[in-house]
């Protein structure tokens, strides 16, 4: 199981020192307090997870600092002790708050076993607290790609996933990287344990050392009950650090320590408690740049660059977005649309957005998908449920075509079509071939479509094209 932080309280030194060598042995973090004061003292930072507490001692009782323990609100678990073994102190023990009741001297398996039990206790009840918390996702549907580019990155996600190396991924705002990430968690050995996603830019800075790396009760004004921290949180699992250019310099220093020393020293604590975690880092700046300037340390960069992902725009693997559209439709469509009934897309509709340089990547499809989910009617998407600054398409041969919006359903639908067709013509490099190939579509097919628009070719063009239409 994961290191435990305890504290072993008992007012022989030699019990004491004999049952924190056996703890330490077995890989956990222990602390000593020889009285019920100095107990209570250690328990108020409140960053411990067992205690073990004898319930005889001069001064406050073992009994006392469980019940003054719960009565400040401090929830740590309780294992008691005692050397003189009755059902009444065992009854009192559980009914004041304890975990569990051992009798002295303390057989070194038995103990362990509790350790090991009464922790995994309070793991559970973390984990619920998290997934309350954080949307985690785990049971999303995942899209399988197309664009050699993707799959590419699927192939170093699978590999890399199962190794415990640092990830960076990079790429434009919107691309998935996110997605990247709990793919690279779900294929590695830790997939059974959490997946915690921050965002570094969206966290106070003078709070993001609380965040990450928890807090004592006490330690700032404001800490009045302990807080256990996103990394401990994440123990035997995955922290993805997303925007993580945004870590502020005094932050970068602290996280560079977590990765070389794999432990975490929660603020108001003297102690560091031993954290076992894989980072997986985002960003959609560039490192190596803000290195240059000073705004990134380097030292973390190369820490966090073992393995460097790189997520292509969505611009740059159109092969996906056709099946995209499909996928984010049929799934977004039980979330939004009426009833869950199936929702189809226009022809029309579904070649502006194949078309369109989606500068806001795979996020910003999806906001189209759900506005259009919400705005269609009739259980069909059309161009008039697209927003407008995706079909406000515009072509020099075609001027301010996107304005054109008279005439019927249909004869817009042509005119968009024709803006594609010229606007693929152009960046083919005036090579109708290659330009229906990039479409999809038949050579006669193109010229069709450009004839079919009344005054979009010149009638010199038309008789070219007829031309190379018989030569085809």
């Amino acid at each position: 199981m994961n290191s435990l932080q305890v504290l072993v309280v008992d007012d022989e030194p030699a019990i004491r020192q004999v049952v924190a060598a056996q703890l330490r042995k077995a890989g956990h973090t222990v602390e000593q307090a020889g009285d019920g004061e100095a107990a209570m003292e250690r328990l108020a930072k409140g960053d411990l997870d067992i205690v073990l507490c004898d319930i005889k001692l001069p001064g406050l009782s073992g009994i006392e600092v469980l019940r003054q323990a719960r009565a400040t609100g401090i929830d740590t678990a309780f294992i008691m002790m005692t050397a003189f073994a009755s059902v009444d102190t065992a009854i009192e023990a559980i009914k004041s708050g304890a975990a569990d009741y051992m009798i002295k001297p303390l057989n070194n398996e038995e103990l362990l076993h509790r350790l090991t039990k009464v922790g995994e206790l309070g793991g559970l009840r973390a984990e619920n607290r998290v997934l309350r918390r954080l949307v985690l996702g785990a049971n999303e549907e995942v899209f399988g790609f197309n664009s050699p580019a993707m799959r590419e990155m699927e192939h170093m996600a699978a590999k890399v996933a199962r190794t415990n190396s640092t990830v960076l991924i990079t790429g434009e705002s919107g691309t998935g990287k996110g997605v990247v990430a709990r793919l690279i968690h779900q294929q590695s050995p830790r997939a059974d344990g959490s997946f915690i996603p921050v965002n570094c830019g969206a966290i106070p800075e003078n709070l993001v050392e609380s965040e990450f790396f928890g807090h004592t009760r006490g330690a700032f004004t404001g800490a009045d009950k302990v807080r256990k921290g996103l990394f401990l949180e994440a123990n035997g699992g995955t922290i993805f650090l997303d925007e993580i250019g945004e870590l502020p310099l005094a932050l970068q220093v602290k996280l560079l320590h977590v990765i070389e020393e794999k432990a975490v020293r929660p603020v108001g604590s003297e102690v560091a408690r031993p954290v076992d975690v894989r980072i997986i880092a985002a960003t959609n700046r560039d490192l190596g740049e803000m290195v240059a300037q000073g705004t990134f340390r380097e030292d973390l960069y190369f820490r966090l660059s073992v393995f460097h992902i790189n997520v292509p725009p969505l611009r740059e693997r159109r092969q996906d977005l056709s099946a995209l559209i499909r996928f984010l439709l049929q799934r977004n469509t039980r979330r939004l649309a009426s009833g869950g009934v199936p929702v189809s897309l226009d022809p029309g509709a579904e070649e502006i957005l194949v078309n369109y340089d989606w500068p806001g990547n795979v996020r910003e499809l999806e906001n189209v998908i759900d506005r259009a989910l919400v705005m269609a009617d009739s259980g069909r998407i059309t161009l008039a449920d697209l927003p407008p600054q995706i079909t406000k398409i515009t072509h020099p041969s075609t001027p301010d075509i996107g304005l054109q919006l008279s005439g019927t359903l249909r004869e817009q639908v042509k005119k968009y079509e024709v803006a594609i067709i010229l606007k693929t013509v152009e960046e083919s490099g005036g090579d109708r071939r290659a330009a229906a190939q990039k479409l999809d579509i038949g050579l006669s097919s193109l010229y069709r479509k450009l004839e079919e628009f009344e005054g979009a070719k010149p009638p010199q063009e038309k008789q070219d094209s007829q031309i190379e239409k018989r030569a085809d």
